[in-house]
């Protein structure tokens, strides 16, 4: 417990770069995932197609495989990072988190009645209209459950940066145990607390923003 108090200044930006790392891939992840979801249901063949592969590539792929790509064999294709840590780790768990965003949304999309669209474009309205006037904006309300529990997995996921050069609760967690392994197990469970501190009110907030846009079907 000492050495948790002690050393609580390097945890706690340890904390804050787990908390912008979540931040950034999270905003990353939303907007990307949004496009492939669009992707998936576009009566467009091949924009279809590139999103189901998309998805169903990286959705299988290990995370930790894919970190492995953009540190270590993307600079050998001259894609280099302005900064080693953290950007690798933003481009590797948005691109990840992509691929569940673009379900969780998909979801969304088919719980809308199809004959909503049906009566859009009858009235006139493009597919893109169609879908960013009347089919998103349901499936946005439906899809929000899904998608917080998309980032709080998000939140967890943060920890495979530990292994590939970023600074965060589980690289200090490992670094405070090695030189102090007599309070190993306080820093065990206060780093698993700091975890908590950003994963619970994201559930708090998922339930608080269901009951607001909680809708009549």
């Amino acid at each position: 417990m000492q050495t948790f108090i002690e050393e609580f200044g390097l945890i706690w930006g340890a904390f804050l770069a787990t908390l912008s790392l979540t931040a950034v891939a999270g905003a990353l992840s939303l907007v990307l995932g949004t496009l492939l979801a669009t992707m998936r249901v576009s009566p467009v063949g091949p924009l279809r197609s590139f999103g189901t592969a998309y998805v169903e590539i990286v959705r299988n792929t290990p995370l930790t495989l894919m970190f492995f790509f953009w540190v270590f064999v993307a600079p050998t294709f001259g894609l280099l990072f302005p900064e080693l840590g953290f950007w690798p780790a933003v481009v590797s768990l948005s691109l990840y988190t992509s691929s569940f965003v673009c379900e969780a949304l998909r979801s969304g999309v088919n719980s809308v009645g199809i004959g909503q669209a049906e009566a859009a474009r009858s009235i006139g309205l493009t597919f893109g209209q169609t879908l960013s006037q009347v089919v998103l904006p349901q499936a946005w309300r439906t899809a929000i459950p899904p998608l917080i529990s998309v980032l709080i997995a998000l939140t967890k996921n943060t920890s495979v940066a530990a292994g590939f050069a970023f600074t965060e609760l589980v690289a200090i967690q490992q670094r405070l145990t090695n030189t102090h392994p007599a309070d190993g197990l306080f820093i065990f469970f206060g780093i698993g607390l700091m975890y908590l501190v950003i994963t619970i009110p994201l559930g708090l907030l998922a339930g608080q923003i269901e009951r607001k846009v909680a809708f009549a079907r």
